[in-house]
């Protein structure tokens, strides 16, 4: 027994020092170290491997640096933040396991994954005033003005939908986040102006709660509900002297507000309701491809996500600031607009009917929006 016991630590220490071994060669062979340097002299084989330009990820590298450059010990050289920013966007951007980067950056999956939240929650502290600041009145103006101009939807502040978000089942939780797709998930709730970019995001609602549900429990809702979301007042729509209220708009899954339209029921519809339907769909389809553009280019949110329900949060809250981040500096370009044109990336079919009873002022303002879309139709191709 003693020979066996003395054996096996024999072979693990072996083995400790055959994974100390591959790790010691980080700065050789580890992948930053042979390719960042190459690939900067490639600006599209940059684009691919970050997923944004050199210049975007130099101006990132600026606004985070001082909180993720760690001091030289007299045990070892700290990783730079270079590396750090990088190991972070490879891992947004693949969606690859804290595992799998671990061997190809020669480095533990403790580091990985250290790195990695660090670096996501340093990225919304630091960049979130400017990318995706708290609204105001005149940023919510603007956003109206370019629903009108782009999507021909007047008085329109924003798009709102949620997306699920695969996690591991956080303990001691049974059913809470099990979704209806058969995994568990946290929810994101977006909502997106006329440009795929997202406003205002929150993120933590349980899978198992359906997009509505996860708003009624959201800080929108209730300072949509209290009057204090700093929504402008309420206007003309342009050329007419009809009188209404600024608004959201959502799918079926969402209640009826005066501040939120959502479409008619499918059935007995007339042809002023289709066509509300039809603009409302179209509007509405800001947020959903700002969603699929999203996952294009951080596939980390089509994957489950192996850390608790807190660093998931920061991850998907990162996530969501790099988008907006990356379409204001790259722009648009072709990998976007082909997602923009397949649609939804979303199940539509999963709508929970809630007893939301909306009030005759809700049904008021949707009416004048219908009698707007009849009298100023637009052609179904535009």
């Amino acid at each position: 027994m003693k020979n066996f016991v003395l054996k096996f630590r024999i072979l693990s220490n072996k083995r400790g020092v055959w994974v100390y071994d591959i790790n010691k060669s980080k700065e050789t062979h580890g992948e930053f170290h042979h390719l960042y340097a190459k690939l900067r002299r490639y600006p599209q084989k940059f684009v691919e491997y970050t997923r944004m330009s050199i210049t975007s990820f130099d101006l990132l590298l600026l606004n985070v640096r001082h909180k993720i450059t760690k001091e030289t010990t007299g045990w070892r050289r700290p990783i730079a933040p270079e590396e750090r920013l990088i190991i972070c966007l490879r891992y947004l951007a693949t969606g690859a396991s804290f595992r799998s980067l671990a061997f190809t950056f020669r480095m533990g999956k403790s580091t990985i994954g250290g790195i990695v939240v660090e670096a996501c929650r340093v990225i919304w502290n630091e960049l979130q005033p400017t990318y995706m600041p708290s609204s105001t009145q005149p940023h919510l103006q603007d956003v109206i003005n370019q629903f009108f101009i782009r999507w021909n939807f007047p008085n329109c502040f924003g798009a709102i939908d949620g997306k699920h978000c695969k996690i591991n089942c956080p303990a001691n939780t049974g059913s809470t986040y099990f979704n209806y797709k058969k995994h568990f998930s946290i929810v994101l709730q977006a909502i997106a102006d006329a440009d795929y970019k997202f406003i205002v995001i929150e993120v933590g609602g349980a899978g198992r709660q359906s997009d509505g549900g996860t708003f009624q429990y959201s800080t929108t809702y209730q300072l949509l509900e209290s009057g204090n979301f700093n929504v402008p007042q309420d206007s003309y729509i342009p050329k007419t002297l009809i009188k209404v209220p600024n608004v959201l708009v959502g799918n079926e899954a969402y209640p009826l507000k005066s501040y939120l339209m959502r479409p008619y029921p499918r059935n007995n519809l007339t042809p002023e309701k289709t066509a509300f339907n039809y603009r409302l769909s179209r509007a509405r389809r800001c947020v959903e491809c700002a969603f699929g553009i999203f996952c294009a280019k951080w596939r980390i949110l089509t994957k489950n996500m192996e850390t608790n329900t807190e660093n998931a949060c920061d991850i998907i809250k990162a996530s969501c600031l790099l988008h907006n981040f990356v379409r204001v500096l790259d722009g648009f370009n072709v990998v976007d607009f082909v997602n923009i044109r397949g649609g939804s990336t979303r199940s539509q079919s999963h709508i929970i009917r809630r007893n939301n009873n909306p009030t005759v002022a809700a049904k008021e303002i949707r009416q004048k929006f219908t009698d707007y879309f009849k009298d100023f139709p637009i052609n179904n191709n535009g």
